[in-house]
């Protein structure tokens, strides 16, 4: 009896760790899903882009990025001031196993946002591509 108190919180940690490794979708629904190359010309006409990590800002970012942490700063208010409803605005995060950035797309879609694109790829990619980046100095 003892062992399977023991089995059941591991068990429950496995499958915890496990969602939050899940790869994230490859679409969202009202938003455009862009690769790094679609998101590199984007970012030479100016639209503007909003990274939604957390603390992983600081070690580099897509330069001109706003970072909207979706825990703590992401909201209808915070993304209005990025772009209007009616603009263009790019969406990252971690990469494919972040799904950070794919429910802050759900949540621009729902604000109303209409030119929503989703960088599924998010920094890793961009970097990953050669593209230019922040880094913050040591």
């Amino acid at each position: 009896m003892k062992k399977s108190f023991l089995v059941l919180p591991l068990i429950a940690a496995l499958f915890a760790v496990s969602a939050v490794q899940a790869d994230s979708p490859t679409q969202v629904e009202g938003a455009t899903t862009v690769d790094a190359a679609t998101a590199k010309a984007l970012f030479d006409r100016g639209v503007p882009f909003v990274d939604v990590r957390g603390g992983s800002y600081s070690d580099g970012h897509v330069p001109r990025a706003v970072h909207l942490n979706l825990a703590t700063a992401f909201g209808e208010a915070e993304l209005a001031e990025v772009a209007s409803k009616d603009q263009e605005v790019v969406i990252y995060c971690g990469g494919p196993t972040c799904n950070r950035s794919s429910r802050a797309c759900e949540m621009a879609v729902s604000w109303g946002f209409k030119k929503v694109y989703y960088f599924r790829g998010g920094y890793p990619g961009w970097k990953a591509a050669g593209y230019p980046v922040k880094e913050n100095p040591l």
